[in-house]
């Protein structure tokens, strides 16, 4: 397999570690490269912080989405929520895909530039709350190796979770939550697993993939 470059010129990580022959992969992948959002490297909204969070899709007996609960803190306005891994750009990121890949190896060991394979990205999500700091997310989809796990990595993760796409897409799963904001309460939409509530930034992002994940 050969080393395919971005528009930037940048490398696109690769491993002959994956079975691309999975048809349930080399479907997700076919579906995505029609996806709009794959194109050239995603430009910084004025006055926005660029961020990618990483869609890790391990191709076992079922299909598992990577989750992370992060940590408790009165610094992060995502603080307790489940997520995926990823966080801020760095000086140092050439591209935002190097921004996922460095973000979910500190924080769940998953190393994506060498077990994982990008099958493409999906649209960018901003926060709907003035409130939250101006920030644009970019999600990127990998597949990894069946053999591959992942641990808590960071003091900014409490847990790490495994989720198959499969459960996320049975509509038991689909809950409404309500918040208390500083305005009243308010209902959100979300998902409901071992547990677990997914909603926010993570549930619309998850949401437009699981819908490109069952698309016939």
């Amino acid at each position: 397999m050969t080393d395919p470059q971005s528009k930037t010129g940048a490398r696109t990580p690769v491993t002959d570690s994956i079975d691309i022959k999975d048809p349930r992969l080399r479907s997700l992948m076919h579906r995505l490269s029609k996806h709009p959002a794959n194109g050239a490297e995603p430009k910084p909204r004025e006055g926005h912080t660029q961020a990618a969070v990483a869609l890790v899709v391990r191709a076992s007996d079922d299909l598992e989405l990577l989750l992370v609960e992060r940590a408790k803190s009165v610094r992060d306005p995502w603080s307790g929520h489940m997520a995926l891994p990823g966080g801020r750009r760095d000086p140092g990121d050439a591209i935002l895909e190097e921004t996922a890949i460095r973000e979910t190896s500190e924080e769940t060991g998953v190393e994506l530039a060498t077990r994982g394979l990008q099958l493409g990205r999906l649209t960018e999500v901003l926060p709907s709350s003035e409130r939250l700091p101006p920030i644009t997310v970019v999600p990127y989809v990998f597949a990894v190796p069946p053999d591959v796990d992942a641990r808590v990595n960071s003091r900014e993760v409490q847990s790490v979770l495994w989720v198959s796409i499969e459960t996320l897409l049975d509509p038991r799963s689909g809950r409404t939550i309500t918040i208390n904001l500083p305005e009243g309460p308010r209902k959100f939409p979300s998902y409901h697993v071992r547990g677990h509530t997914i909603w926010g930034l993570t549930f619309r992002i998850l949401t437009e993939f699981l819908t490109m994940a069952e698309t016939p």
